[in-house]
């Protein structure tokens, strides 16, 4: 009996000692965060979708001049056609892998996809796409597969997110924009723009604006469905059944059913007095709004009126129109928070990012953050990320 009453007095003792170890051993939490693409600055903001706090922002295109050196010929000269149609444009998306320690972004104009290392900035790999401008990006559920729209070659192209190597693409629509899984992860949707750099009354030769589905397995193209515009920011309900999205020149939005391929409603928003001002052709890359969230509980939509100055926050299913809201220049893209309380909505001509409430409509806070604003993505950041923010 006495050698058993050691035994396990030993084995507690032990179990005692152990525990400490164990439990400062456990993963910190990862950080939620709002990543911030200032597309002319070259710069990510990090913002704490608690606090609104901007917790640093951070150089993504330190290799700028190296990258343009090493242009040929037909390489420089297509940036500098790019560039005369997009602007300085340099970082366009962003995405950060499961673990919290690595960025991917997009640099429209280069045209390329890298990773960065959070903790020692250091570029881990560079992936430089086919053709001559980089555009929206989706990382996959599990983190393993990074999708971007190769714009210029009409292709969407997917990376190993470990490797940096190209695994599969899949064709797309005329000037392939944005990438976005369903809500259930079953399926990828790919939206085309058409070429943007011609006027309004040659919308018939942009070439084929088009959703494609594709199976986020095999990367094959499962669906298409055509439009008469481009198909521009958008969000899908958790059904599949349904889109709600913007499209060139539309000031609104439609309702599209996923299963009868067809357009159920268009809802038409006010102009602004600036905005009914503006000519079709000089909307910034052709779309009078751009930019679309859902609240959390999918009661709520907001939308960016790009060429009108200000916000809307609609309810859906009626889809009637609960608050309109002057919020700045040039709104441009619609993000909601983790906790889907709170729409965040980019302002590229005042070079920040303004909160506003699904509940009341109301402007809860202004963030301040690099030039040029536009894609904002939810993000969870590892602590030791967080804390080698510059």
């Amino acid at each position: 009996m006495r050698k058993t009453s050691l035994a396990a007095t030993t084995l507690l003792l032990g179990a005692l000692a152990v525990a400490p170890s164990t439990a400062s051993a456990a993963p910190a939490a990862l950080r939620e965060v709002l990543l911030v693409g200032n597309a002319y600055g070259g710069t990510v903001s990090f913002v704490d979708e608690r606090t609104f706090e901007v917790l640093g922002t951070l150089d993504v295109i330190p290799d700028l001049q190296q990258r343009l050196d090493e242009m040929n010929l037909v390489e420089r000269a297509a940036y500098e056609v790019v560039r005369s149609q997009n602007g300085d444009k340099l970082v366009d998306d962003m995405a950060v892998s499961p673990d919290g320690r690595v960025m991917y972004v997009s640099r429209s104009n280069l045209p390329d996809v890298v990773a960065i290392d959070l903790v020692t900035h250091q570029q881990v790999w560079r992936y430089k796409l086919e053709g001559y401008h980089a555009d929206h990006m989706a990382i996959s559920p599990d983190g393993s597969r990074i999708i971007v729209s190769d714009t210029t070659v009409n292709k969407a192209q997917v990376i190993n997110a470990a490797t940096g190597r190209e695994v599969a693409e899949f064709p797309t629509g005329a000037y392939p924009h944005a990438n976005d899984y369903s809500p259930d992860g079953t399926r990828l949707y790919n939206s085309s723009i058409g070429a943007i750099s011609l006027p309004q009354w040659m919308e018939w030769a942009k070439g084929a604006k088009r959703l494609t589905v594709v199976d986020p397995n095999t990367f094959r193209v499962t669906r298409t469905y055509e439009f008469d515009h481009g198909v521009r920011p958008a969000v899908f309900t958790p059904d599949n059944r349904t889109m709600y999205a913007q499209l060139s020149y539309l000031n609104g939005l439609v309702e599209y059913d996923l299963v009868a391929g067809r357009i159920v409603r268009t809802v038409n928003l006010p102009f602004s007095e600036e905005g009914r001002a503006t000519h079709p052709d000089d909307y910034p890359g052709n779309s009078a709004h751009h930019g679309i969230a859902m609240s959390g509980d999918g009661t709520k939509l907001c939308v960016a009126g790009t060429i009108d100055d200000y916000a809307a926050i609609l309810s859906r299913p009626a889809l009637t129109t609960n608050q309109i809201v002057p919020v700045g220049d040039i709104p441009y893209w619609a993000q909601s928070s983790f906790d889907g309380r709170y729409c965040y909505v980019t302002l590229s001509g005042d070079d920040e990012m303004v909160v506003l409430s699904y509940a009341t409509g109301a402007v809860v806070a202004r963030v301040p953050v690099g030039d040029f604003p536009q894609r904002e993505r939810n993000a969870k950041l590892a602590p030791e990320a967080i804390a080698a923010l510059p």
